[in-house]
């Protein structure tokens, strides 16, 4: 498990999303319309040369697991602690009172307006396609919405969780992450998470659901000038 979740993004760009990836050799980035995350084979010395033929300059590229000084020709935009969760325990009993729907493209406008809300990690409609979205209506609005993206191996991760401002303090992420978790094991798979350390809230509830902590990286957000 270490070596797959130490480099998840690298996995899955290679293995269960090679068709929404472009890169070379040992570095692959999701193309554009997806999140601009991008991986490297050794995580620990990026191929920034090789990276530099897919991204534009001034574009801003996410990745993790290297904390060596950039090189030149690249800039580092922001550094942040990110904590590995892995869920490890029984599976809890989906919750029946949150009625929630499978995302789609039909709904981009009510996404969209609830990411620029939240800031939910990088996030776009391509996002749709990489894994199963959930999410929770009142009318047209999105209350609250979540699901996986990266995944490998027979791990998936639980990401884009968030909830609207005016709804938050109800339990609904809480509710929503058991209904994935409940999802993922009917599916077979492993659920994982990636959540800043920096937000509080969103670490302690993972905690207290009990979701174990698996490790932690530098995450970084870079562009090329």
């Amino acid at each position: 498990m270490s070596n797959l979740l130490d480099n998840i993004v690298w996995h899955t760009l290679l293995g269960p999303h090679a068709r929404y990836a472009e890169g070379l050799g040992a570095v692959r980035r999701y193309a554009a319309g997806f999140p601009p995350f991008a991986a490297f084979a050794d995580v620990g010395n990026p191929d920034l040369a090789t990276l530099a033929r897919y991204v534009a300059a001034g574009e801003q590229i996410y990745c993790d697991g290297w904390a060596a000084p950039a090189p030149s020709g690249w800039c580092i935009e922001s550094e942040s602690e990110l904590q590995k969760m892995v869920w490890n325990t029984a599976t809890p009993t989906a919750d029946t009172t949150l009625e929630t729907i499978l995302l789609g493209p039909q709904h981009q406008s009510a996404i969209l307006d609830l990411a620029a809300l939240t800031s939910p990690g990088p996030f776009t409609v391509g996002s749709l396609a990489l894994g199963d979205y959930l999410g929770v209506f009142d009318g047209p609005r999105l209350l609250a919405m979540g699901g996986g993206r990266l995944c490998a191996d027979g791990y998936r991760e639980i990401s884009g969780v968030c909830t609207h401002p005016a709804y938050q303090g109800q339990g609904m992420a809480k509710k929503l992450v058991s209904v994935l978790l409940h999802r993922h094991a009917q599916q077979h798979e492993k659920s994982f998470l990636r959540v800043m350390r920096a937000n509080e809230a969103a670490f302690r509830l993972y905690v207290n659901m009990g979701f174990q902590h698996y490790g932690t990286s530098v995450a970084r957000v870079i562009s090329r000038y």
